[in-house]
């Protein structure tokens, strides 16, 4: 995505994110976007996603830029990592209940079909194979460029998205696997609690991956970075 477009997305939940903030950002090491042949910047999806979380932990924990690095450093390794409190403090009784529904960035559909460079029936099909989905309101989250671009590198093999079925059904049944473990503090009332769900997931997330990529290592006897 251009930088216009993540502008776009962001200001649905971000209205006062400027170009000026987002390269700052960039400037600072908190995010590191590719560059085409006559140097404009290329976001990811990603990329997207951590901008949000930068956005977020100076908005609502005032967190210093070194502390939310250190913090993103920590998340990409898997690592469940508390956020201090810094700045004003909050106790049990500040602690906001947490927010419903996705927090990621969003995308439209022209967007989507614009950061992945695929047609209108291509994404139809992929739809048809539940390989991408929209969201009730018709948007996309932005793990959707994530997945719509891994499928149409996946295609130059003459890996077709049919192909792909078994894959997606696996990961529905690993994610029914880690709901099933948190289920219980998501049903809690108290907002630290539903809080911990959350982390918990994305902890047994980050496990699931690394352990679903270990076995496909192992399947096919290759060494992979």
């Amino acid at each position: 995505m251009s930088i216009g477009t993540v502008l776009t997305v962001l200001r649905d939940e971000f209205p006062e994110v400027t170009i000026s903030k987002i390269r700052f950002l960039e400037s600072e090491g908190l995010i590191e976007p590719q560059r085409t042949p006559s140097g404009y910047r290329k976001f990811s999806a990603g990329d997207v996603e951590r901008l949000g979380h930068v956005l977020r932990m100076q908005r609502d924990h005032y967190l210093p830029l070194k502390v939310i690095r250190e913090h993103l450093d920590a998340m990409e390794r898997g690592e469940a990592v508390a956020l201090p409190l810094v700045g004003r403090q909050r106790t049990a009784d500040d602690v906001p209940a947490p927010v419903e529904g996705p927090t990621v960035a969003r995308v439209g559909r022209a967007e989507l079909l614009a950061a992945a460079d695929i047609g209108e029936d291509e994404l139809k099909e992929w739809e048809s194979y539940g390989l991408v989905a929209p969201l009730a309101d018709g948007a996309y989250d932005a793990e959707a460029v994530t997945v719509a671009a891994l499928v149409s590198e996946l295609g130059r093999f003459g890996i077709e998205p049919r192909h792909l079925r078994a894959m997606k059904a696996a990961a529905d049944r690993e994610a029914g696997l880690v709901d099933q473990v948190v289920a219980p503090l998501k049903r809690h009332r108290n907002p630290q609690t539903r809080a911990l769900a959350e982390a918990r997931t994305k902890e047994l997330a980050a496990l699931t991956v690394k352990l679903h990529a270990a076995l496909v290592k192992t399947a096919l006897g290759v060494r992979l970075p």
